[in-house]
């Protein structure tokens, strides 16, 4: 696991931009296609930007997997992550070459079976992810199974993930912010070969510290991440703010 530090969140969803692009195209001009997984949420906004602001990509030969998104919440919902990925990435994109959104409006046993035997066939080449601030990865709150083969598995909430969805103003009260979501397995997650984690923003700075400082553990489910060769954090300076050494 690799860290750089920038001012900026738009400066780290540039640089983080940047670099999954230029991973994309270094798997295209080798393998002929690319596979790639998209993270959601406010974290993302600016990676996202950039990404899809890069030229002489060719998104035909891209197949894209979701990383994790809520039971039970209709597509037409601000929170929707299907919706999201809809609205901020696909349609400003030309098609790709497959797009596989997890359905949670549908049984969510068997949509982890579907989405199982599709990304089993594909090696993941480069994934964009996030951390909350409880620290999880994808939506594995803490603590997290780091055991879990299967690539999706159904998950409960904890009270500190859904408060950072009511706090960024996704959902109207807690209430609504459902307690359960599909999410991929920490396991599934670091098979990927590089990993582009982009983190801005004060209110992950404690989650953060505990990601890069803490021991490897499922209390702090994004230390996992120190085990990954090819992950890159990028942190703006509000992000990294209580690092030991910066």
């Amino acid at each position: 696991m690799d860290v750089k530090i920038v001012a900026s969140p738009v400066e780290l969803g540039k640089t983080a931009g940047t670099v999954a692009a230029q991973l994309i195209r270094e798997t295209i001009a080798t393998n002929g296609t690319a596979n790639i997984i998209m993270a959601t949420g406010a974290s993302q906004f600016e990676t996202i930007n950039q990404l899809i602001a890069e030229k002489d990509i060719d998104w035909s030969k891209v197949t894209m997997f979701h990383l994790d998104e809520y039971i039970g919440l209709p597509v037409t919902h601000p929170a929707s992550f299907r919706k999201y990925l809809q609205q901020r990435f696909l349609s400003k994109l030309p098609p790709l070459q497959a797009v596989h959104l997890i359905n949670g409006e549908t049984d969510p046993i068997k949509e982890c079976a579907r989405l199982d035997e599709l990304i089993k066939q594909l090696p993941i080449d480069v994934a964009l992810v996030g951390i909350g601030e409880n620290g999880h990865l994808a939506f594995n709150d803490p603590p997290a199974d780091f055991e879990a083969e299967a690539p999706y598995i159904v998950v409960e909430l904890d009270a500190a993930c859904r408060l950072q969805q009511l706090g960024e103003g996704w959902f109207k009260s807690l209430e609504e912010v459902p307690q359960q979501a599909i999410s991929m397995s920490v396991r599934q997650i670091l098979k990927s070969k590089n990993i582009i984690c982009s983190v801005p923003d004060s209110r992950k700075a404690l989650a953060v510290k505990n990601t890069i400082e803490q021991p490897v553990s499922n209390l702090y489910p994004a230390s996992i991440l120190q085990l990954h060769a090819g992950c890159t954090i990028y942190l703006d300076q509000y992000a990294a703010a209580l690092l030991s050494n910066r």
